[in-house]
């Protein structure tokens, strides 16, 4: 058998050629947009440097409510000898930009322009009287008891990132900071590479959709919405297509009406060594490999490039294929191992590996010595590992629980409470 680490590098391997690396589109940063369809904006990545359109600040604006002053005006004032200036009209965010005269004070906002002519603001707080006049025409005077520096409370023109500098770099992966930014400088879209699209088939005579009325011996289909959801997190476009049937024929029809349209195949269940196996004997002529991996839960695995057929006479397509063990732990867990890195890693992204971390056990328990066990577990407000349910593969329940998967090695055959071992976080 294979290692877990071995066929992490076939899947990668196989997946290296992915169309979807260097391929670009247009992505909208509209707030609309992104609430109307929010599975386009998970794990976004740059498809190119990204110049910045237009300066952050645009403008050099007040970091403070208070007086946009000229700091020369203010050289003198101290507490025992303060400074008066008269008080020139208000200016507030979003206003034009105004002129500002020697020997005056004007009131501003947060946000708003600096008025030309000034160089420095002086909180609210610091002024004499602390509270802002009426702006009702009347001539007014105001004090100050301290001198200011230059540029004191203005934020400049540029002081975040001026117009024509690298924004965002390549490979980036978009997160609401990123957003954020982006529009800010008034672009309206943005260059990410293209998701990768994956065709997935949850197989097996037995499953039905949810909500549907069972018969003695069905099952709802777990894996079609679990691993959508973990395929989405990672910013791909999934279609999924169960197939209710263990005939290889059936299956093999409805790859040859999806296939042309994804860059990746991946099924789920009918890989082991039953009698009535229907990904292993569709996809097998078909150039699929099949083969375990010593790993539990998720011994079974498949891989390879399929010659798909056409429907209709069209002509076949070759399209990598990745063919999960159909229990709902084994296709997560597998997932997690060899699915999610190398898709990471075919999609440009800087970080394809879940960081490994490592915990001391709160408790005592045995493993296969023959296999790499993954475990679910959580982590205690102490920082000890625990396990949450047992080893089987059926067990989703207690995977839905769980933050974290726990590696034990091959060669393990028993733990002990206060013996460390590696983890991954697996809730975020």
């Amino acid at each position: 058998m294979r290692t877990i680490e071995e066929h992490r590098r076939e899947i990668i391997a196989l997946l290296g050629g992915v169309a979807a690396t260097g391929e670009a589109e247009e992505l909208s940063v509209s707030a609309t947009e992104m609430a109307a369809h929010p599975e386009r904006y998970a794990q976004r990545i740059l498809a190119t440097d990204l110049i910045a359109p237009s300066s952050l600040p645009a403008f050099d604006n007040s970091q403070m409510d208070g007086y946009a002053v000229l700091s020369s005006d203010l050289a003198t004032a101290s507490t025992d000898a303060p400074v008066a200036l008269t008080v020139a009209p208000r200016i507030a965010a979003g206003d034009t930009f105004g002129t500002h005269a020697p020997g005056t004070a004007t009131p501003i906002m947060t946000g708003a322009p600096v008025p030309e002519g000034a160089d420095a603001v002086v909180q609210i707080e610091r002024a004499d009287p602390p509270a802002f006049f009426d702006d009702d025409g009347v001539t007014r005077t105001v004090a100050f008891g301290e001198a200011v520096p230059t540029g004191q409370f203005v934020r400049a023109a540029g002081s975040d990132v001026g117009e024509g500098d690298v924004l965002l770099t390549v490979g980036t992966v978009l997160g609401p900071a990123h957003f954020g930014v982006i529009a800010g400088t008034g672009a309206t879209s943005v260059p990410v590479r293209r998701r990768v699209r994956v065709l997935l088939v949850s197989t097996g005579h037995e499953i039905r959709e949810p909500g549907s009325a069972l018969e003695p011996g069905q099952i709802f289909d777990a894996n079609s919405s679990a691993l959508t959801a973990a395929l989405l997190a990672i910013g791909c476009a999934v279609t999924p297509v169960p197939c209710r049937s263990d005939d290889a024929e059936d299956l093999l029809e409805l790859l040859a009406q999806e296939a042309a349209a994804v860059d990746l195949i991946v099924t789920v269940g009918g890989v082991s060594a039953g009698a009535r196996e229907v990904v292993r004997d569709a996809l097998g002529p078909l150039g699929v490999e099949f083969m375990k991996v010593a790993m539990q839960p998720g011994g079974p695995q498949g891989f390879g490039i399929a010659s798909v057929p056409g429907a209709g006479g069209r002509a076949s397509v070759d399209r990598p294929v990745i063919s999960l063990p159909g229990n709902p732990v084994s296709a997560l867990v597998s997932f997690e191992a060899f699915l999610r890195p190398a898709l990471l890693t075919a999609s440009g992204a800087r970080t394809t590996s879940r960081e490994l971390r490592r915990g001391v056990v709160a408790e005592a328990f045995d493993s296969p010595p023959n296999h790499h066990q993954l475990r679910r577990g959580l982590v205690r407000g102490d920082g000890t590992l625990e396990l949450v349910g047992g080893p089987s593969s059926h067990l989703l329940h207690s995977y839905a629980g769980s933050t974290v998967l726990v590696h034990v090695p091959v060669g393990v055959s028993s733990v002990s409470a206060g013996d460390e071992l590696d983890y991954w976080r697996i809730d975020g």
